[in-house]
């Protein structure tokens, strides 16, 4: 097996470091603001193509595959710039192609690729511990949606929203319906992260389309959920090395007692323990990324891998990294607080460490009773 990225992909990365590195200044702006994101940022991002990367050239995209998203995940997580990419491109846009609906494919992953419309996944209802192969609580009656998810990512800069609910027709199970944003009561969320905004959206006889066949929410949604987990992990570990290269270069130009503090055990202790950590999360990282580029039967298990990797990862990374910088690291000056917040954040989305800790064991034992008989 060969883990590594080809160069075409490392170009691709190269031209994001670079082109999201410019973009870092507009962090504080949506922080300490009231907007949502970025608007100059996200076109510029869209100009770039990258919306476009994974979708078909039929459907107006580049055609490329699930590797260069990971890249592009990776280059995200280490900057923090204020747009959703991840909400609108990794999640909404995988979902649109995972479902296998050529109609409403045709009808809205064209808009996606071109930037026309910012989507976003809203199966969450404020419920702790719930997944998203839960069966949801919002209805659909006469194709109107009424219910109220929250928190959504990126809710409120969404046009279009990807909601999870319940309809006659689908019976014990449920559905996954598209749903216009337009004229839908949003209202703003106080999340961890204040960089990626959150919202609840509130239904209240919403016009929705199908998306994909009924009663097969809860498939689409496991299959999605290995999807994003490898995505996520390779946000993640953007987001520990740019936290592990902020502690490395503070550490060397802060001084205690007439010399660097990088030069103190202790603290090179700290850091290459972030070092041993992140490499392990991007060995995770790198398997869910080979066996989601195959759809590779491994996939469940390279998934849970890479998802719990990633928390330790950058969460392990995050928590040094304030201790590292002392306390100039705990002000809302510093940006060490917005890796931190992500860090938390990221953890608690897509279900938490017990979820994939339970996929991690299940997965292990299929494996072990298939190489028993």
């Amino acid at each position: 097996m060969n883990f590594d990225f080809s160069e075409e992909q490392e170009e691709i990365r190269r031209q994001a470091k670079r082109f999201l590195g410019e973009q870092r200044e507009t962090l504080r702006h949506v922080l300490e603001g009231e907007a949502s994101h970025d608007p100059r940022a996200w076109q510029a991002v869209v100009e770039m193509g990258w919306p476009a990367a994974a979708i078909a050239e039929e459907h107006g995209g580049l055609g490329l595959g699930y590797l260069e998203l990971c890249v592009l995940a990776e280059e995200f997580g280490a900057s923090l710039v204020p747009v959703p990419f991840v909400s609108s491109v990794l999640q909404a846009s995988e979902a649109i192609k995972l479902a296998e609906d050529a109609e409403q494919g045709a009808e809205w992953l064209p808009r996606l690729a071109s930037g026309e419309l910012i989507a976003t996944l809203a199966f969450a209802e404020g419920q702790v511990g719930r997944s998203w192969a839960d069966r949801p609580l919002a209805r659909v009656e006469d194709g109107r949606l009424s219910g109220c998810k929250t928190p959504v990512a990126d809710g409120l800069a969404a046009d279009l929203a990807i909601v999870s609910a319940v309809s006659a027709e689908d019976g014990e199970g449920f559905g996954w319906w598209l749903v216009p944003l337009a004229g839908v009561r949003r209202e703003a969320e106080d999340a961890v992260d204040r960089v990626r905004k959150h919202a609840s959206l509130h239904f209240e006889g919403a016009a929705a389309i199908r998306l994909g066949q009924p009663g097969q929410g809860a498939a689409m949604a496991r299959r999605l959920l290995d999807v994003c987990a490898v995505l996520t992990a390779f946000e993640q570990l953007g987001g520990a090395e740019s936290v592990l290269a902020m502690a490395i270069d503070y550490s060397k130009t802060r001084q205690a007692f007439g010399r660097t503090i990088a030069s103190y055990q202790a603290l090179k202790h700290k850091m290459a323990d972030i070092y041993v950590k992140n490499q392990l999360a991007r060995s995770h990282a790198y398997f869910g990324a080979w066996a989601l580029a195959h759809q590779a039967p491994e996939l469940p298990l390279a998934a849970a891998g890479a998802r719990l990797a990633g928390i330790d990862a950058f969460g392990f990374a995050a928590e040094e990294n304030l201790e590292i910088h002392g306390g100039i690291g705990f002000t809302w000056e510093s940006d060490c607080q917005l890796f931190y917040r992500r860090a938390r954040l990221l953890a608690a989305s897509l279900g938490g460490r017990q979820r994939w800790s339970r996929q991690l064991v299940a997965a292990l034992a299929s494996q072990v009773s298939d190489q028993s008989h």
